[in-house]
């Protein structure tokens, strides 16, 4: 197991940046309720945060709450540009970065004593340099593991520092709410309250068994470490993503069928393409739902052999929709998201393709070049043609 000698892994967190992104570029915003995206909240900043906005929340509902709102279309050009630059900071901080997301990292600055100072020191200087050089606030946390170290971020937020000393660890993490423990989600947390259960020292008094009797194996296993501060990952850099995936919001109005298979469509599209650019191949397809009730539900189907074709991806996630019609009949579907998983190097893996999957394959490439070369909006498939296919949303080269 990995743990640190000292408080020396970062987390470094940005404050709701779409958001202070947009105040940072429209000083009339700064100190003002700001909502990112109209028909979903895609970010608010803290200000809107205080009158209960939340991100993924209804634009309807969320200006109920905050009439006084300033409701800014997303500008996904300045948030990349953005994180491009703040990574930058991160990489001068240190050698050892490891990309979570376009607004946040672990940093790893062990032996940087002599030539940086004391890691609560490098962590200051950190959050100086991104406000300086790049314009925003940015969190801070750091702990003997990286587990620990994003709890403390979140704990300081909004732009705050907290540095857990080593020896400290149990002392920190014990009196806080067992939602503050990774994997812990609604359904997790309502079965924990029904046994009394609201602290994270309450969880540590539990045994392993007795956690996996109540949670199943896995998650009853990962919660009894995480209450003990074992965490025996590393920071790595150069990680390639474990998994690939899109979602689209659809609002409580009940959609039809060919407006939702044209969502899917959208949605492979895009995940498929993403597959591709990086040159990986998958060979799980994953569909996810949630529904009006806010219970949430997925469909995953292991293919035959990997593939990055959009056509072949499409097929399964159709089938896997299918199955789900008389759930999504009777509650109503709110979200719809697609996971491609069990990647690997396209480079890596031998696909003897029949001639149509070849010419599938060749199909997908003219398409990705037409795209790369005259943009997204450049070339669609026919059903997507006048239909709103959501945002992508920007994403860590992978």
């Amino acid at each position: 197991m990995f743990v640190s000698a000292e408080a020396a892994i970062l987390h470094a967190d940005l404050d709701a940046f779409f958001a202070s992104v947009e105040q940072r570029d429209d000083p009339e915003l700064r100190g003002r309720p700001v909502i990112v995206g109209g028909g979903v909240v895609l970010a608010a900043s803290y200000e809107a945060k205080a009158r209960g906005i939340r991100t993924a929340m209804g634009g309807r509902q969320a200006r109920r709450l905050c009439p006084e709102a300033v409701v800014v279309p997303p500008r996904f050009s300045a948030y990349v540009t953005a994180s491009r630059a703040v990574f930058a900071v991160f990489e001068r901080t240190s050698p050892l970065v490891e990309g979570l997301s376009i607004d946040e990292a672990f940093l790893d600055v062990r032996g940087m004593r002599r030539i940086a100072g004391a890691p609560g020191e490098i962590a200051a200087r950190l959050r100086r340099d991104v406000l300086e050089q790049v314009g925003l606030p940015i969190t801070v946390g750091v702990a003997t593991t990286k587990f620990l170290a994003k709890v403390a971020s979140a704990v300081a937020k909004p732009d705050g520092l907290l540095v857990v000393p080593a020896g400290g660890e149990l002392a920190f993490l014990h009196p806080l709410a067992i939602e503050r423990l990774w994997g812990v989600g609604p359904v997790t947390a309502r079965r924990l309250h029904e046994r009394g259960i609201a602290t994270v020292a309450q969880v540590a008094r539990l045994s392993e068994t007795a956690l996996v009797d109540l949670l199943g194996q896995a998650a009853g296993r990962h919660l009894h470490a995480l209450a003990h501060n074992r965490d025996p990952r590393r920071v790595r850099t150069g990680l390639r993503r474990r998994s690939i995936g899109a979602q689209r919001a659809l609002g409580r109005r009940r959609i039809s069928a060919a407006a939702l298979d044209a969502a899917l469509v959208a949605l492979v599209d895009r995940v498929a393409r993403r597959l591709r650019m990086g040159g990986r191949v998958c060979r799980t397809v994953v569909l996810r739902l949630r529904f009006d009730d806010y219970t949430r539900a997925t469909r995953s189907h292991t293919l035959g052999e990997a593939t990055a074709a959009t056509g072949t991806v499409l097929v399964t996630a159709r089938e896997l929709l299918a199955t789900a019609t008389p759930l999504i009949e009777s509650q109503g579907l709110t979200l719809l998201g697609i996971s491609l998983t069990g990647l690997q190097d396209e480079g890596g893996v031998q696909l003897a393709l029949a001639p149509e999957h070849r010419r599938a394959a060749a199909l997908d490439a003219t398409v990705d070049d037409v795209r790369d070369r005259f943009g997204p909006a450049a070339i669609t498939r026919a059903v997507l043609i006048g239909r709103d296919t959501g945002l992508a949303m920007p994403v860590l080269p992978d």
